[in-house]
């Protein structure tokens, strides 16, 4: 990966039995309209997932990624619109991943970023780049561009987070 399709990853730190991680990506459409991807059913269909968000404090989070993956149903736990969205990554009895899209308005764009805290266990590396590959894919949205998941990028996005992960969590 080279140039704008390197892997921005500004933090992985552990916290606790916890790891955080903060993806970053930068945009030409303002906040308003990535947060139209982030929380609008039709478009978040577009680039994560099939199902609803009731983007407001309490609100009911649903996704289904069918046989790829597992169903999320979860509640929103803050909702500012154009500037943060928060809800787990989580469903039934699994394991609590929070996660918070944070938009900040740059020049004519917005700086999207993403923070996961995740368990800290072997699928870390996974878990980020399925989200490396899902911005991919949101990016690509915002430009009216369908794409299927990058395979290619998740694969090399997962070697990549892997060493990253042993070199900052080792330190």
């Amino acid at each position: 990966m080279s140039g704008n399709e390197e892997i921005i990853a500004s933090k992985v730190r552990r916290e606790g039995d916890r790891v955080l991680v903060r993806l970053e990506r930068e945009t030409g459409h303002l906040p308003e309209r990535v947060w139209k991807m982030l929380t609008d059913s039709v478009c978040l269909a577009e680039w994560l997932a099939p199902g609803t968000l009731d983007a407001r404090p309490g609100g009911r989070v649903q996704l289904d990624f069918g046989n790829s993956g597992m169903p999320i149903d979860c509640r929103v736990t803050d909702c500012q619109p154009n500037r943060r969205l928060a809800y787990s990554w989580s469903s039934g009895d699994s394991p609590e991943r929070p996660l918070i899209w944070d938009l900040d308005p740059i020049d004519e764009g917005t700086r999207l970023s993403l923070t996961l805290l995740l368990p800290d266990d072997e699928v870390v590396p996974i878990a980020c780049a399925g989200w490396d590959a899902h911005l991919e894919m949101l990016l690509a949205a915002l430009e009216g561009i369908s794409i299927h998941f990058p395979a290619s990028r998740f694969r090399q996005a997962r070697a990549r987070f892997e060493l990253l992960v042993r070199q900052e969590l080792a330190a």
